[in-house]
Order: structure tokens, then C-alpha cells, then sequence
């Protein structure tokens, strides 16, 4: 499939997409810690950054952790990943100089900006990334140590790009780029109308 935009964009907004087939090999280093820098630098109602990251590479007990809270489907590729990340966001924030602890509405939203700049460093760096919702968030909190203030949002399988047919057979046709809806059923002027 080629993707289309209906108005100019630049290009690397309609070539990245989330593969689910990965070689297994293992990240070179510092390729992590450059996608992780990106998401850092993502924007910020309040510049409060609630942001959070829990990852494991390939072969490690984290990477183990990790892969132990997606669901069995998940699983099944995932195993595949050079890397695993959690993304997390902290549901409540502290200004500077207070004691006051305050909930923070855009937790979610903010988290997913930075989730959004991984993807995209990683596309950029020649790396494939796709985050998942298919996960236990239970069982993730509980392997992790994440504390009852932060949300468990995604994880994100991160590696090189493998050969579909490395997939299992239901999942080979569904492994290529997919589209999206036209703009004119996701934005309108003046008034919510869709």
C-alpha cells in the first residue's frame, strides 16, 4: 500500500508505520538511549513531563518482565523485539516550591506525545516501533515496581525491521501499512459535526 496524504506533509509522516515482525537482534548501543532522548524533548502542558520509561533489551530479565505483561497475541511477536519500553505517565504533579500534590489531567495526553517521538526517532534511526495496548497492566505494575500514582499507557516493541514471513500465517497480510481516515472525518471547523 502507498500512502497518501490529501495535503503536503513531509514524507516520513506517512513511511513510518508499526511493523510486528523483528529480527531479534539486539540494539546497537546507545540507539535505545537516542529514541528515549527524543521522547524527552516532546511538548508538555505546564512543562510538568510526566512522562516515564521502564525498558528491557533482548535476553535480559527486564526484557522478560516485560514481555510476561502483554497478552499471549502480543507475545507472540514481541518475543522478536531488540527492546521493550514501557511507557507510563504520573498522574499528578507538584509545582516547584509547594507541597501541594495536584492531579494532572494531561498525564495521558503528554505521555503519548513522547510516545509519538520514540516512534518517530526510531523511523528515523532506521529502527521499527509498535506500541501495543494489548497488555496486563496489573501484572505490569507488579513486575515493575510501578507505584499506584503512575499509569501503565503502552509498551512499545522496538528492533529491526524482519521478513514477514517470519510471522505467523494469519499475521503475514496484515503485516504492511495501513491507512487512515480521510481529514474530513477527523477534523471540521467551528463545530464538532462527524
Amino acid at each position: 500500500m502507498s500512502r497518501q496524504a490529501e495535503h503536503p506533509i513531509a514524507e516520513f509522516f506517512t513511511s513510518r508505520w508499526s511493523p510486528r515482525s523483528y529480527t531479534g537482534q539486539p540494539l546497537a548501543a546507545g540507539a535505545l538511549e537516542s529514541l528515549l532522548e527524543a521522547a524527552r524533548w516532546a511538548p508538555s502542558a505546564s512543562n510538568l513531563q510526566p512522562w516515564r520509561f521502564v525498558y528491557g533489551h533482548t535476553g535480559t530479565p527486564a526484557f522478560a518482565a516485560i514481555l510476561g505483561g502483554l497478552v499471549p497475541f502480543n507475545q507472540g511477536w514481541a518475543a522478536k523485539a531488540s527492546a521493550l519500553v514501557v511507557v507510563l505517565s504520573r498522574k499528578t504533579s507538584q509545582a516547584p516550591g509547594s507541597d501541594e500534590v495536584k492531579a494532572n489531567p494531561w498525564h495521558s495526553f503528554d505521555a503519548g506525545a513522547a510516545c509519538f517521538s520514540l516512534s518517530l526517532q526510531a523511523h528515523l534511526s532506521g529502527l521499527a516501533a509498535h506500541a501495543m495496548g494489548g497488555f496486563d497492566g496489573a501484572a505490569l505494575r507488579a513486575a515493575l515496581g510501578v507505584p499506584d500514582d503512575v499509569q501503565v499507557e503502552a509498551v512499545v516493541a522496538v528492533g529491526t525491521q524482519g521478513d514477514k514471513a517470519a510471522l505467523p500465517e494469519g499475521l503475514q497480510a496484515r503485516e504492511q501499512p495501513n491507512d487512515r481516515l480521510p481529514l474530513s472525518a477527523i477534523a471540521a471547523e467551528g463545530q464538532y459535526r462527524f
